[in-house]
């Protein structure tokens, strides 16, 4: 397994190579290689499976006229080269890469076909001018490209990720938004050909690409089957071979010789183990093999490892079934149980959105993400049970396709029959969506939290499913609705830890032969997965085959999204997810609060896909977020775009008179941590007092004489006052009423979004001063515009609702997600600062220090809270009007102001 990189038409630029290739080490730690000639470039990154020691890459033929570079496994190479021995071909290797590059020279392009395995591999056959881009009959690996040229001039990248093609910096990417539509809306992707990055397609299952590099040759290239897989597929299902135990014989000997083949390996091969049928079969059967000693066992030493995920006391856990498999191969094997947590998840969520590379439908694929990661420190190879679901009908929709086939063809007798059998299954159904109704929760559509101009745009997109038709249904879920992104998963997940996946059940030899059996070797009497029941049911404990109940690798969602609620809300109330063109942040943000609250029978999904695009969007497209503010500032510079002194005019109200209030007034902001809930409030303010005064010789001499022998006050924002006070409330705890909704929509909401334009403050300023006066201020504002006064609302109300400050994603710690109150008795407040800084602070500063006052400012208007100063609120207002403090994320909520 490994991973490859390239262009055609750029000439010889290794540098170009080696750029693109370092976005893929994962894939391949164990070497690398370069290749260029004239247009051409392959790069490759190994990892070791078979034949160690050699079959380095890019791999160049025994004339020199034909190159590869290759991503995958062949399984019958070993049959295919004893077939070109025959035809007088000699091997330097026993890797299948040479296999694969003799069988091209050989075969041609005919050679595809033959390959049973899974592979994405790049050629340059320099003797008949082409290079050649091939994928898998299922797509197990990927391969991607883009052109970042013209139609008439094509210039070629590919790539086993995306990654590459844009490390190249020959494209220009934006979001491809037909695909990212048919994502929100139906839930769908990895279905066709195009991905979410506008310009860049992947081929599809059995799909090669050809250029034709000679010097005359007309300009473009070509993408075309290369196989009739799946047209065969559909015509064996025409045969329809009658189930008996023949049958079951035959496809037991495949599957098991299916597995065998992929246990071929020079280094440790494990096992993913889920407790569902399919992950169990492969366990059990690899268990018999070991009993036999069969070929190719070796590669799983002593025993075989087993990884699962198991969520104790989750409806999503399957520990007891993977258990029940691991007792009957006891002896035999070794079991890695892994646990993953929300708040791991949450932690790894940008990792996990950025190893995808493309929205995907749910987070369960992070279970196998985990899976995979403690796999790594184990095993090199992995066999999974991926493509059993969507070739033997494993989900229920399948069901119901069935059952309309039979009805279609008139066979009513069995349509009875399988209602009947399948009435359990019915039944959980009909009371999971009875529940729905009884409980009288609201249903969500995404489509009405999707703008408007957005799904006006794509109003002619449709989706469907073959609905009555079962093998023609499952070839659709095969090749285009279902397999796909399964195998996505399965690639991005395995790679990102260095670990080879290798599928079983996708032997394309089984599956040919399972697709010409009757349909009643799929489904029978209410039993899904007819056929591998049968022939697992000497090997498997009883309560997995019979087992009707799916779950699979997949987390608990559900459950986690309360216990990620902040995260969640972080990412909802965030600035670039309001800010983007496809859904409505506040349509967002109300549904949410209602899926919480139960009032909602909203499904995670929903949600999921809208944090997964907006990560996505971050993670590719969003330029790298410049936080406000001075990198290592230190405290005696202003912050960006400020000045250290302002000059404030006297209006005598002071309490030392007229003329001793005006003057010129020196602030120095100071960088703090950020301030939480359970911040030790006193003695953090101290700590960066102290260190001002610290520092202050060294600053200089005009900042020490700035500071010396003139009175200076200590000016904190209330912000950091509340937010120790516990007067910060998580919006997921503010019970909003039809009032505060109907209120907030009347409000303007202002750049910095503070304010009561949000259901949850104006929520908070109704408990605050009770809703009448609310309303009544509201209409005395009214008013005073009519007559041309402004701020009648908060002389009303009070400026303690003017400080309530409503969640906003640009500022910093739980102020993302919390509505906070103004600070309790901030004149207090300020008095008892002021007798702790006159204990702590030299007494040359102690001799002159002045007061506290607490501040309610940003750069739209400043209101002093409280203080124990001599100066007037008008004065220290005017100290304060430019926001000296600057934003949030500049973390400087408190500041030494000293009269000059």
């Amino acid at each position: 397994m490994c991973g490859i990189a390239g262009y055609y038409g750029f000439g010889e630029d290794e540098a170009l190579l080696r750029e693109m290739n370092s976005c893929i080490v994962h894939r391949g730690p164990d070497g690398e290689g370069y290749y260029t000639h004239g247009q051409v470039g392959l790069a490759h990154r190994r990892l070791s499976i078979i034949d160690v020691a050699h079959g380095q890459e890019p791999m160049i033929s025994q004339d020199g006229q034909t190159v590869l570079v290759y991503n995958g496994e062949v399984y019958n190479y070993l049959d295919l080269r004893d077939e070109l021995v025959a035809l007088g071909r000699t091997f330097l290797t026993v890797s299948d890469t040479e296999v694969v590059l003799q069988a091209y020279e050989e075969w041609g392009d005919a050679a595809f076909d033959r390959f049973n395995g899974m592979f994405g591999f790049a050629i340059h056959d320099r003797r008949n001018n082409r290079l050649v881009l091939a994928r898998d009959h299922f797509g197990i690996k990927p391969l991607y490209y883009a052109n970042a040229g013209t139609v008439e001039d094509p210039k070629l990248l590919f790539g086993s990720e995306i990654k590459p093609l844009l490390a190249a910096g020959k494209l220009d990417t934006f979001p491809n938004e037909r695909i990212l539509f048919r994502y929100l809306q139906f839930r769908i992707h990895d279905e066709e050909a195009q991905t979410f990055f506008d310009g860049v397609n992947k081929l599809m299952p059995g799909e090669k690409l050809v250029v034709d590099t000679s010097p005359d040759a007309p300009a473009g290239f070509a993408v075309s089957p290369y196989t009739r897989f799946k047209e065969e597929l559909a015509e064996l299902a025409e045969i329809g071979t009658p189930y008996s135990p023949a049958v079951i014989d035959e496809y037991r000997s495949r599957f098991t010789e299916g597995v065998r083949l992929r246990l071929q390996s020079e280094v440790p091969v494990g096992t993913a183990l889920s407790g569902g049928l399919d992950s169990s079969a492969v366990v059990v059967t690899i268990n018999k093999l070991m009993q036999q000693k069969a070929a190719a066992t070796d590669s799983l030493g002593a025993t075989q490892q087993t990884f699962s995920a198991i969520f104790p006391n989750s409806i999503n856990d399957e520990e007891k079934y993977a258990d029940a498999v691991l007792a009957t191969c006891t002896g035999n094997v070794t079991s890695h149980k892994i646990l993953p947590k929300a708040e791991e998840f949450a932690v790894d969520l940008e990792d996990f959105v950025r190893t995808m590379e493309e929205p995907i439908i749910s987070s369960g694929p992070y279970a196998q993400y985990r899976v995979m990661q403690e796999a790594s420190k184990h095993v090199t190879v992995l066999l999974d049970g991926q493509g059993a679901d969507e070739m033997m009908a494993g989900y229920i929709p399948y069901y119901f396709a069935y059952l309309r086939q039979l009805k279609k063809n008139g066979q009513r007798a069995k349509l009875a029959k399988e209602l009947a059998s399948s009435a359990d299954i019915l039944y959980r159904l009909g009371r999971f969506r009875l529940r729905g109704m009884v409980t009288a929760k609201k249903p969500l559509a995404i489509s009405s939290l999707l703008k408007k101009d957005f799904t006006a745009a794509h109003k002619g997109e449709r989706f469907a499913n073959i609905a009555d038709n079962l093998k023609l249904r499952l070839i659709d879920d095969l090749f285009h609705k279902s397999l796909p992104a399964v195998l996505r998963y399965e690639d991005k997940n395995t790679m990102r830890f260095s670990i080879e996946g290798r599928v079983p059940f996708l032997d394309k030899e089984v599956v040919k032969f399972l697709f010409s059996l009757d349909d009643e070797s799929i489904i029978k009497g209410g039993w899904n997965k007819r056929i591998l029941r049968d022939a697992t049911r000497d090997l498997l404990p009883e309560m997995i085959s019979n087992r009707r109940n799916k779950i699979g690798f997949t987390t608990p969602e559900a459950e986690w999204f309360i216990l990620m609620k902040e995260k969640i809300y972080e990412i909802f109330l965030s600035s670039s997810f309001g800010a983007r063109p496809y859904w409505d942040q506040n349509a967002v943000l109300y549904a949410f609060e209602e899926y919480l609250t139960g009032k909602s029978s909203a499904s995670t999904m929903v949600f999921w896909r809208l944090l997964n695009t907006e990560l996505w969007l971050r993670e590719f497209f969003d330029e790298p977020e410049v936080k406000a503010g001075i990198a290592d500032k230190s405290d005696y510079i202003p912050n960006a775009d400020k000045q250290l002194d302002i000059t404030v005019p006297a209006d005598g109200k002071g309490l030392n008179g007229a003329e001793s209030d005006g003057g010129t007034y020196r602030r120095y902001p100071l960088r703090t941590e950020v301030f939480y809930k359970d911040t030790d409030f006193d003695p953090a303010v101290m700590k960066y007092i102290d260190r001002f005064f610290a520092g202050l010789p060294q600053a200089g001499d005009e900042h020490a004489a700035a500071a010396s022998g003139t009175p200076w006050y200590l000016f904190v924002s209330e912000k950091i006052v509340a937010m120790t006070q516990g007067r910060s409330i998580p919006v997921w705890d503010i019970k909003v009423t039809p009032a505060a909704r109907t209120l907030s929509r009347f409000v303007t909401r202002n750049p910095g979004g503070i304010g009561l334009a949000s259901p949850w403050s104006m929520q908070l300023a109704i408990d605050e001063v009770g809703l009448p006066r609310l309303l009544y201020a509201a209409g005395r504002s009214v008013i005073g515009k009519l007559q041309g006064k402004s701020g009648i609302f908060y002389e009303v109300v009070g400026h303690n609702i003017n400080a309530i400050d409503g969640a906003a994603g640009y500022q910093v710690g739980t102020s993302t997600h919390s509505v906070k109150y103004a600070p309790l008795d901030p004149d207090g407040v300020a008095a008892r600062l002021s007798a702790l800084v006159k204990k702590a602070v030299p007494a040359e500063f102690a001799g002159t220090f002045a007061g506290t006052a607490i501040m309610d400012a940003n750069d739209l208007g400043v209101v002093a809270l409280g203080h124990d100063t001599a100066l007037s609120k008008t004065v220290l207002e005017a100290i304060f009007k430019d926001n000296p403090q600057g934003q949030t994320t500049e973390t400087t909520p408190m500041s030494l102001v000293f009269r000059r």
